[in-house]
């Protein structure tokens, strides 16, 4: 595998990879290997950033990025988290549309959101938002022409081949499906964030 380091900053480099797998494995390889001078690690679709702890430390850290074993054998399976489960209600204001884009009907948009094993890619545009991607496909739909100002916190949606839940309302351009109402973000938790990088989510309808 190869890939490019980018500058950000003193203090950071952003590994620029081709596609989500690849950015999958070196991610999994940079949480399973202590690296001297890291502060953090923020994954995204096809690049991670690496922030470091001052400006002398980056040359040593980015030499151990590019040392990393990214073989599958040294890694295996990643996806070692047990799966959550969200339960859903499926009404959302888009729903219709989201079937007829993929000429199927409601039913069997549900039918696929729930019946396959979504695994947290990454987060961010806000916190306690993660971006999902399952693992048989099948609902694949663009942003919405003209973005919503103002989505209800719970609501879940698809953009592109993901799909979100939203842990507070906001402005934005995803195609609504359902609403769930589970606690998304908390920061009295341990871990504030439910849905972090890796985590494996399996949907669960409620009645509509």
């Amino acid at each position: 595998m190869t890939f490019e380091l980018r500058p950000v900053g003193e203090r950071a480099f952003l590994i620029d990879l081709t596609d989500a797998q690849e950015r999958r494995r070196v991610d999994a390889a940079l949480r399973r290997t202590s690296i001297d001078g890291v502060v953090e690690q923020v994954a995204a679709a096809t690049t991670v950033l690496v922030r470091c702890t001052d400006p002398d430390a980056v040359a040593g850290v980015a030499a151990a990025v590019r040392a990393l074993d990214l073989t599958e054998e040294a890694h295996g399976n990643e996806a070692t988290s047990d799966v959550v489960e969200l339960r859903v209600r499926y009404d959302g204001e888009d729903l219709d549309w989201v079937a007829e884009h993929l000429g199927i009907d409601a039913d069997e948009v549900v039918s696929r959101h729930t019946g396959q094993l979504w695994t947290v890619e990454f987060a961010g545009f806000m916190p306690g938002f993660g971006y999902l991607i399952g693992s048989d496909g099948g609902l694949t739909v663009p942003r919405r022409e003209s973005p919503r100002t103002r989505i209800p916190a719970g609501s879940v949606a698809l953009a592109g081949d993901f799909t979100g839940l939203y842990p507070r309302s906001s402005p934005g351009g995803w195609q609504l499906i359902g609403t769930s109402h589970v606690d998304l973000w908390n920061a009295d938790r341990t871990r504030p964030a439910l849905l972090v990088p890796g985590t494996r989510v399996r949907f669960v309808e409620e009645d509509r």
